[in-house]
């Protein structure tokens, strides 16, 4: 195999990003009611331990929100 192939990198294909994080999005909302509605089932341990998972994804979903905005921003300068 020729060296120079064997290194090569991928390139950064960020065309997608946007789409891939609002999914993301999406998927840990569904989570959060999921897990929200198991609770009526839970212990106060099980609960307390859902209630911090929650609180995570909540804090994910903030954090993935901000990248949307910055991968749009990103795509409506050009930088594909």
């Amino acid at each position: 195999m020729d060296q120079n192939k064997q290194h090569r990198a991928n390139p950064d294909d960020r065309s997608d990003n946007v789409e891939k994080l609002q999914s993301m999005v999406q998927n840990t909302i569904e989570n959060i009611e999921e897990a929200h509605d198991s609770m009526q089932f839970a212990s106060a341990e099980e609960r307390a331990r859902i209630e911090a998972k929650n609180q995570r994804r909540e804090e994910s979903i903030a954090a993935f929100r901000s990248e949307i905005k910055d991968e749009a921003s990103a795509r409506e300068n050009g930088l594909q």
